[in-house]
């Protein structure tokens, strides 16, 4: 029997396919919900919706296919999800990799940050309209500890002058720059919005990039990692407790608030990298 704790609501996770996404995505099925995923290839995200389908005795799962990496995806994507529902209770921004090399998107934009941060941003605007006319609701972006070696240099945000794993670093700080300067555009709607850290989990988190260290990486995680059930009992939580229903702007590590690293707690710089955010995707009408 299906527990009826989010019967009702909607939820879309992008990375939906794999790891954090997958577990957090069944979960939810298996207390109610009606959620759909996003995956890039068709025949694992159908494989993984029919999986989550039998795991949680729950009908009500979805799928749509996007690469998040293009502008022109995510709009699609938007617009097909708004085609397909009318409400959206819950959105999760979880989907995001690692680019040991710098490479450009189909937009002409530095990989790390067009997948990890300007996705999160676009597909989270496309779609505000939706999520404020189905409050109560929750949008949770999932960044990480990484985000402590960020920072913000906008005259470098393409990794131009130097790239390295700090590009990664500075995605993820940029996630939670996000989430605070949009819960206080938010504020007095009904939407919540929180970021978390999932922790070290054993997912196939790095496996786009070749070479010898990231097969060691590979090799040795599963000793050190926790499983992403555990990696997504944050996101679960987030998304599913009474508890956090009003708990907006806040950062998270195993389900309890945490302080961030100073960087991602300047106002002004979230608010810069807002305004530069919306002008590389050209969203003229993001929240105001």
């Amino acid at each position: 029997m299906i527990n009826t704790t989010m019967q009702g609501k909607v939820c879309l996770i992008t990375g939906g396919t794999n790891g954090i996404g997958r577990s957090t995505a069944q979960e939810l099925a298996r207390l109610g919900a009606t959620v759909v995923i996003v995956g890039r290839d068709v025949q694992k995200t159908d494989r993984v919706v029919e999986e989550i389908r039998t795991a949680s005795g729950n009908n009500r799962v979805d799928s749509l296919l996007a690469d998040l990496s293009s502008q022109q995806e995510v709009r699609r994507l938007a617009h097909e999800f708004k085609s397909r529902y009318s409400h959206l209770h819950v959105l999760l921004n979880n989907a995001g990799a690692v680019f040991m090399q710098r490479q450009l998107s189909v937009d002409g934009l530095e990989m790390t940050f067009a997948l990890n941060h300007l996705a999160y941003f676009l597909l989270t605007n496309l779609l505000l309209d939706t999520i404020k006319a189905s409050a109560p609701a929750r949008i949770i972006n999932v960044s990480s500890d990484a985000h402590s070696g960020g920072k913000m240099e906008f005259d470098n945000l393409q990794g131009e002058r130097n790239y390295g794993v700090s590009a990664y670093g500075n995605s993820k700080l940029a996630n939670i720059l996000f989430t605070i300067e949009l819960a206080h555009r938010l504020e007095g709607t009904g939407v919540t919005v929180n970021a978390l850290h999932p922790g070290f989990v054993n997912t196939g988190f790095g496996k786009n990039n070749p070479g010898f260290l990231m097969k060691v990486i590979r090799a040795v995680t599963p000793l050190f990692a926790r499983s992403p059930e555990k990696g997504a009992e944050t996101s679960i939580y987030l998304a599913s407790s009474p508890e956090v229903e009003k708990l907006t702007g806040k950062y998270l590590h195993n389900s309890k608030v945490i302080p961030t690293a100073p960087q991602a707690t300047d106002m002004a710089v979230a608010k810069k990298l807002w305004d530069v955010s919306a002008e590389m995707v050209h969203l003229a009408d993001a929240v105001p």
